[in-house]
């Protein structure tokens, strides 16, 4: 008799979850929109763009690194014991499956934070950045040793963020 009350206080931790991507989006979204529409009217802003880009995904890139990240990362990865015991010993408690919800998403945003402004600064659109970035933040998500691919990302990335800037100093398109 309890399993169709949990399974609906597990779809509404989803739905704390979700609330907060997408109040996260909502709030970003914007933010890359006038980023770029200032960068359209400043030549001067236009031509710093490059180096800045580069800056950005080198710091983060260095994120990947710290334990600030690795502590988001493991309550991202793991629901904890007492959290689950919370869900399962109160099945009339809606309050207490949508603030957990909310947790995860917070933690889960706060984790996905340095590769989620990569997407902004390389543009909220591309498609191909996106499919990268969301590989990256599931790969070090559900991949078994995710703290440790979450450092290989951040290697990663911060070449891409050296190469980035190494690239606008020189020129080079």
């Amino acid at each position: 008799t309890g399993q169709p009350r949990l399974g609906g206080l597990t779809a509404l931790v989803g739905v704390g979850y979700f609330f907060v991507w997408t109040v996260f989006g909502i709030a970003v979204f914007p933010l890359g929109a006038a980023l770029a529409a200032i960068e359209m009217q400043q030549p001067a802003l236009a031509r710093a763009v490059p180096i800045a880009v580069g800056a950005v995904v080198l710091i983060a890139g260095f994120l990947q690194f710290t334990a600030w990240k690795a502590r988001h990362l493991a309550c991202c990865r793991e629901v904890p014991a007492s959290a689950r015991a919370d869900l399962t010993a109160s099945y009339g408690e809606t309050g207490t499956a949508w603030r957990h919800g909310l947790r995860l998403g917070l933690h889960c945003c706060q984790c996905c934070a340095g590769l989620i402004v990569i997407l902004l600064v390389s543009g909220v659109m591309d498609l191909r950045a996106m499919a990268v970035v969301t590989a990256a933040i599931t790969a070090e998500r559900l991949a078994p040793a995710g703290e440790r691919l979450a450092r290989t990302i951040g290697a990663v990335v911060v070449w891409a963020g050296v190469f980035l800037i190494a690239r606008a100093a020189l020129g080079t398109p």
